[in-house]
């Protein structure tokens, strides 16, 4: 792993810009080499010939260099001026060519890519708790499109292709060019800050080493991946991915499932995406409650709020479906529950109320 505060700035930023910074960096040390070397041959030249000071020999070929047009220090003998007049055109060629340089760097959009650059980075850090989606094909589309949906989801999207970044960009979305496998591209997109990162890009070995730097740099992160063939699947898990999704597999059962039960399948489809839904799933972890303890009829969280309970998730990950009145809650309980917005936020502030625990998970927006 690659500690943070040995990256430099250059090495924080994408692929791009770091192309983009060494050219710039480049060109900025030729120029300023071009000027210290003629003020170097220019004191040189006025003591040697002339014999004056240092001083007196750098005041000349300061203002020789910046063409102020004051007179001269002392009485330059022929030699003297045949080197300032060389010196002069050395001067004027020399500043020429760095402002060449310059508007040329403005004209390429180096200076207003680095600005802007800069702008995103300071946007990136202001981010906690947000969601990585690398790769902007179909897949990372229809995910951006459906966290957009949720109204307050935080996240940004990673990809190497410009053409994909411009498209991000466009749609409104927060987007880094770059290879989602580094670490100075995680590093930059805010791993450490992130709770979920989603690898949809193209290539199972691409999600593969994606997940693995993900996992690497920030160990409780929550990673989904996309995988083509079932041994990638098996693979992925293996690398630390919490969920791996497979378009082909998933599409054929959901294809099946809509053939055989197509109502359920609409109404399943209703509450877990889309923009126009009534009723949202949403799921509520039991970290300090004074429900702990007592069973749900006990606590009385349907006629309060309205909400239905579905299931239960155990700690161990053992899942009750359709608890009864008589299930209890347990400490690390997860309470996946069914209702309108009004009704899961009302049954937020009754588990886990916004000013006691900040880290609860987001809710659906108020319609």
């Amino acid at each position: 792993m690659l500690p943070k505060s040995s990256l430099s700035y250059q090495q924080l930023q994408p692929d791009f810009l770091q192309r983009e910074l060494l050219q710039y960096q480049r060109t900025l040390l030729t120029n300023i080499g071009i000027l210290i070397g003629l003020v170097v041959i220019g004191t040189l030249g006025y003591r040697l010939l002339e014999g004056w000071s240092w001083f007196d020999a750098l005041y000349m070929t300061i203002i020789t260099l910046a063409t102020i047009g004051y007179g001269e220090t002392n009485p330059l003998h022929f030699e003297g001026r045949v080197f300032t007049v060389v010196l002069i055109i050395l001067g004027v060629a020399s500043i020429s060519y760095i402002a060449t340089q310059f508007t040329a760097a403005i004209a390429n959009g180096h200076i207003h890519n680095i600005f802007q650059a800069r702008r995103l980075r300071k946007v990136m850090q202001t981010l906690d708790k947000h969601y990585i989606v690398c790769g902007y094909g179909r897949t990372g589309r229809q995910v951006t499109a459906e966290f957009a949906a949720e109204g307050s989801i935080s996240f940004v999207v990673i990809d190497s292709d410009p053409v994909m970044i411009a498209q991000a960009e466009q749609a409104g979305y927060l987007a880094v060019q770059g290879d989602a496998a580094l670490d100075q591209t995680l590093f930059f997109a805010g791993i450490e800050r992130a709770i979920c990162i989603v690898a949809a890009l193209p290539s199972d070995a691409e999600n593969l080493y994606t997940v693995l730097s993900a996992k690497t740099l920030n160990p409780a992160i929550r990673a989904i991946a996309r995988a083509s063939t079932e041994e990638a699947m098996q693979k992925l898990r293996r690398g630390g991915a919490d969920e791996v999704i497979s378009p082909y597999i998933t599409g054929g059962k959901r294809m099946a499932a809509v053939a055989l039960r197509p109502q359920v399948m609409d109404f399943v489809d209703g509450i877990i995406a889309g923009e126009n839904r009534s009723f949202y799933i949403e799921e509520y972890r039991i970290d300090d409650s004074s429900y702990v303890g007592i069973s749900l009829q006990k606590a009385s969280l349907r006629s309060q709020t309205g909400v239905l309970v579905l299931a239960i998730r155990r700690a161990d990950g053992h899942v009750i479906a359709g608890p009864d009145g008589n299930t209890e809650i347990l400490q690390g309980d997860v309470l996946i529950s069914m209702g309108t917005p009004e009704q899961l936020r009302a049954l937020n502030q009754i588990l886990s109320p916004l000013s006691k625990a900040p880290n609860v998970l987001r809710l659906p927006r108020m319609k």
